[in-house]
């Protein structure tokens, strides 16, 4: 089959297609959902444990993926479920207990549609450039897809041994999408470099002080990369109903890289502070003790009422602020496919950092 050069889906339908999505309320599973949405070919049905905080027309089913009884008791609700977006992600203290939880959940997922006689027809998993190695150290770059693999555990490795074994077993087929950088606008995601920026640009000028890069000089240096949410939705759309991309997995990036250092004076310049050297500051340590401060903030621009504590987790923020390696990957196999749609990324991350500033997220 000839890749398509559409980006939305191409697959003609005579009946309608249902999209389920696990973890609809982090940085992809939101915009994932806004993106099916507004599709009348597609009924989209979202797993989360929270009531939404955005609107959406979305059925939402309030699940625990962690626990299979709960899994096959509310999933009788999901019988028409053709396709799987799975994008939920549980930390744990060791990669042999992410292995256990984040394979659990994926299994308890699928099993329970399949009892329940979803047509299940494929399965899309939201993966990262972990799946190289990239959390480790210095790796291979540009990553391609046919990189082989580390030393295991690596919780990616057992979800796609998974779908690619069971589903074969099943009659139905999974893709892969590999995202590195993720920006977006959901709220409570520990892996929103948009959100995290926004907030910590918003105290610098709220407190009257230089937005200083609070990584390493080796992380203000380095190539890194970004994935725009809504550019990624795209792309899921795309590889979740082409036929060619049955059993493969695509590095999806915004197609460019950034050193921090040439965009941080644009962010500065939103931001309305002065400009000064990096400064290694671990935001998980400094935001600590600034709830009051955000509070404060919240009454004074009218912002939502979010704690600070729930809106973000610094963690993420501070590890790809102090890689001392280049993060790149290799994006062609999915231009080659049919997905060519590329951003410039100092230009998305601003335009994401004023919707969060028109939604009353920040100031």
């Amino acid at each position: 089959m000839q890749p398509s050069s559409q980006n939305t889906p191409s697959v003609q339908r005579s009946h309608s297609a249902t999209l389920l999505v696990g973890g609809d309320l982090g940085v992809v599973g939101r915009a994932v959902v806004e993106h099916f949405e507004a599709n009348p070919a597609w009924e989209v049905l979202a797993i989360s444990r929270r009531t939404p905080d955005y609107p959406t027309q979305a059925r939402f089913l309030s699940l625990d993926l962690a626990n299979r009884a709960q899994c096959q008791q509310v999933l009788t609700e999901a019988r028409g479920v053709t396709h799987v977006v799975f994008a939920a992600l549980a930390p744990a203290s060791t990669p042999s207990a992410e292995v256990s939880i984040n394979l659990a959940m994926l299994t308890n997922l699928i099993e329970s549609l399949e009892e329940n006689g979803a047509p299940l027809e494929r399965a899309l998993l939201v993966q990262g450039a972990k799946v190289y190695g990239a959390h480790l150290g210095p790796y291979r770059t540009p990553a391609k897809e046919s990189d082989s693999r580390h030393l295991p555990p690596n919780f990616y490795y057992d979800q796609e041994d998974y779908v690619r074994e069971h589903g074969a077993a099943r009659g139905w087929n999974w893709t892969a999408v590999r995202p590195s950088g993720m920006c977006g606008l959901s709220i409570g995601s520990p892996m929103n470099l948009a959100l995290t920026l926004g907030i910590y640009g918003s105290l610098c000028h709220e407190l009257h002080v230089p937005l200083r890069f609070p990584g390493t000089n080796a992380g203000y240096t380095h190539l890194q990369e970004l994935t725009d949410a809504g550019l990624l939705a795209r792309a899921i759309a795309w590889a979740l109903t082409e036929e060619c991309c049955a059993g493969e997995a695509f590095n999806i990036t915004n197609g460019d890289l950034i050193r921090w250092q040439n965009l941080w004076p644009a962010l500065a310049t939103f931001f309305g502070t002065s400009l000064e050297a990096p400064l290694p500051l671990p935001l998980a340590t400094f935001m600590a003790d600034k709830d009051e401060t955000w509070s404060t903030m919240v009454g004074k621009y009218k912002l939502h009422p979010y704690r600070l504590s729930e809106m973000a987790g610094f963690e993420f923020t501070d590890f790809l602020f102090r890689l001392d390696y280049d993060v790149i990957s290799d994006t062609r196999k999915a231009r080659r496919s049919g997905f060519q749609e590329c951003l410039d990324s100092q230009n998305a991350l601003l335009e994401l950092l004023q919707c969060l500033r028109a939604k009353h997220i920040i100031p």
